[in-house]
Order: structure tokens, then sequence, then C-alpha cells
């Protein structure tokens, strides 16, 4: 089984580790061609390119500036513990035992606009750049889907059998960047709705949230199969077979 999940815009200072074998990203080749780009837009060009504040487009800029490799424990840090959005927050990685850190660099992988693709023990610096950005690159690329291209999906179907199942927990936003016409495996979509009024709502934060506690509950209890996922019930949800159908599993509470 693997884990498809969106990275978060926030991330924790840099947090010391030692204790496992760091990895690098898999398409560092890649980001390094980003991050020489980047390290080309001035302060006012980013806050205008990413729609942020003055003391974000500040913070970015100085991240540029300063992202170089190779990746040490000096410089970077595991993505693991660094993501810090509210899908990590119900996944609270810094809480996981050595066995479930283990398992988790199998099975999660998580969609990066910046790093194409990242396992939680890959070393990374600091940055910010959406997926959905619309940006200029070199070679006429218009878009980071463009320059990706088919790099994340070759990577993802390379640790990959044609029947594995795939669970789909991450934004649309980030899942574009996979071709799924020749993505191997089954992919299997999951949601997330409160009942409200009468009605089931999907509720951005609280969707968020459950994506992370989906994704520790996989980890947990090392599930292969996407039966295994009906028992999912952290935090009041739990399957709605009527609103459920086919590769589409809807979890309300």
């Amino acid at each position: 089984m693997k884990i498809i999940l969106s990275p978060s815009k926030s991330l924790k200072n840099r947090i010391p580790q030692s204790n496992y074998n760091y990895t690098r990203p898999l398409l560092i080749s890649e980001a390094e061609d980003l991050a020489i780009q980047l390290k080309s837009k001035t302060m006012p060009e980013l806050k205008e390119l990413m729609k942020i504040s003055l003391d974000l487009a500040q913070l970015n800029f100085e991240r540029f500036q300063n992202w170089n490799t190779p990746f040490t424990l000096e410089n970077s840090s595991p993505c693991g513990w660094m993501f810090s959005g509210d899908a990590y927050r119900g996944l609270d990685y810094a809480s996981f035992s050595d066995m479930d850190v283990a398992y988790s660099q199998k099975t999660l992988r998580i969609l990066n606009g910046f790093y194409g693709i990242l396992r939680p023990l890959d070393l990374i610096q600091p940055y910010r750049l959406e997926m959905g950005l619309k940006i200029n690159l070199s070679n006429n690329f218009k878009n980071l889907y463009k320059f990706w291209g088919n790099k994340i999906t070759n990577t993802i179907n390379d640790e990959i059998s044609q029947d594995e199942v795939i669970v789909n927990l991450a934004s649309n936003e980030y899942f574009k960047a996979i071709n799924t016409k020749i993505l191997k495996g089954n992919i299997v979509n999951c949601n997330f709705k409160e009942v409200r009024g009468g009605e089931l709502k999907m509720i951005a934060s609280f969707a968020k949230k459950a994506r992370g506690l989906m994704t520790r509950y996989i980890i947990e209890n090392q599930l292969e199969n996407a039966d295994d996922l009906l028992g999912f019930n952290s935090e009041g949800y739990v399957y709605n077979p009527s609103q459920s159908k086919d590769n589409f599993l809807l979890f309300t509470r």
C-alpha cells in the first residue's frame, strides 16, 4: 500500500534528529533546478508571484537564497517532522515509534511543488512553493505541473506493483501532479465530511486533519488491503457505505 498526501505550507523550525538513516529527495536534481530559478527572484517579485505578505516574502526570499546542497543534519531536517499543517497535526509524526517510522518510509509519499515527491525521512530545507502556483520557468514550462511532467508518476511507478493499493489523501491541487492514465496500482480516494444541520458538509480544516488521522491509522496498523480502511474510526469518523462507491470512500461524523 502507498499513501499519497499533500505537504503543508507551515513548517516547523529545523529539528535536529539523529536516530535514523536519513535519505535525500528522489528528485533532488529537479529541486536544484527550481532553486536556481527562484534564487533569481527579488523579494518584491516573490511577494507578487506567491500573493503573500511582505513578511512572508522576506522569509521565503531568504530561504531560497540560503538553499544549498548537499543536505546534511546541520542544514536540513527530515520532512516528516517539519510539516505542521492540519493534516500533520492529525498525523502527529513526532509520536511515532521506530517501527512506525520505518513503515512510513516505505508507505507514505508526500507530493510537493518544490521537491516533487518526498518520503518522511527525506531531508529538506525550508521553502514555499505551492503546486498550483502559476509561474513561468525556463524551457517554456508555464507551471509546475508542466515542469514535473510524468516524473512524479514514474517515481511512484518504480516503487509499486500493478495491483498495489494507492490511498489518495492528497488535495486536488497536488493529486493533479500525478498522471493517473499511466499510474500503476488501484487508486482508492478517501474523503471526510461533517453532519451539519442534517446535511453532509466538507469543512476544509477538519478534512485535512482527518487525512492525517487516516494516514496514521494505516501506518500504525500496517494496512495492506482497501477493505482494511473501512475500520477507520478516529475522532468520531465512521465509514459511510451509503455515500461511498467503487474506489471512493466517505467517512462522516
